[in-house]
């Protein structure tokens, strides 16, 4: 069944990108000419109020452009189109090259939307922060090991050494989770996993919890500041004995893909994986 058609649609730019401008002006004049009132911006961060009244948001840049306007979309719970102009591109998935075809469809209302879930972060009771990928918690000094507590429903999971630990969404998990080496997780697990980046104890690894557990983690490093990064995006600074809690968000993300999309294959193309996919079973 197709989705409603887009008649108002927003463009978040990421302009430095090589092709960003040129691609975003092509689209418009699409949109334009099919009667679809479009507004632009090529601002970071992007104005709080940017997504108010619209059907749906086009990203033109990176990954991280998309996660830029992600935690607004979420909360006015408008779909994004997400047109790489980066490198991975793994939340990005529109191409440059489909998009321009595709183009008219999709504002026609064929694609699909993805919900992802996203990760609530807060610092002792304050507001929380949405994150689309991840977490991190860190020295606020790089070159410090920090020790960290880490409770779960209000049970002790274990006491770190290391150099920071990634709580990680299933989106996410493909990001900083799998360079510090934890496991990739399929969109629609509803899990968050927590990997230690270094731990000084070679047992610890990566944990992946239940979707509904509410996690705490408390400085065990007298004279160290903590610091928090939200989805490589918003940094805050953590002192004494604040705790920092991470849950499953209320919200979701309405992510805007192609009906015939394949995550796997995505997977495949990205991480450059190879062996074993033959022309028989491709």
């Amino acid at each position: 069944m197709p989705m409603p058609p887009i008649r108002k649609l927003a463009f978040v730019v990421n302009d430095p990108k090589p092709g960003a401008s040129e691609l975003a002006e092509a689209l418009m004049a699409i949109a334009r000419a099919g009667g679809v009132e479009v507004t632009y911006t090529n601002a970071y961060p992007v104005p709080s109020d940017f997504l108010v009244a619209q059907d749906a948001c086009c990203v033109i840049g990176g990954d991280g452009t998309l996660l830029g306007i992600a935690a607004q979309a979420a909360r006015a719970r408008v779909p994004i189109i997400g047109v790489n102009r980066g490198n991975l591109g793994f939340l990005t998935t529109f191409s440059a090259d489909n998009i321009r075809d595709s183009f008219p469809s999709l504002l026609a209302g064929a694609f699909q939307i993805n919900q992802r879930a996203l990760l609530t972060c807060s610092i002792d009771g304050g507001p929380g922060d949405l994150a689309l990928n991840d977490v991190l918690i860190k020295a606020e000094v790089n070159s410090r090991i920090v020790g960290l507590e880490v409770t779960a429903d209000g049970q002790l999971v274990t006491d770190y050494d290391c150099d920071g630990l990634i709580f990680a969404t299933p989106t996410g998990s493909t990001a900083y989770n799998l360079s510090a080496g934890g496991p990739l997780v399929h969109p629609s697990a509803e899990v968050i996993a927590l990997t230690p980046i270094c731990p000084h104890t070679l047992s610890n690894r990566s944990i992946i919890f239940r979707a509904e557990v509410k996690l705490a983690v408390r400085n065990l490093s007298p004279g160290i500041t903590l610091q928090v990064t939200v989805d490589g995006q918003r940094d805050y600074r953590v002192n004494g004995d604040q705790v920092i809690t991470i849950t499953h968000a209320a919200e979701t993300l309405p992510l805007v893909q192609r009906r015939d999309h394949d995550h796997f294959a995505v997977v495949r193309t990205k991480l450059k994986w190879a062996g074993g996919v033959t022309e028989r079973n491709r």
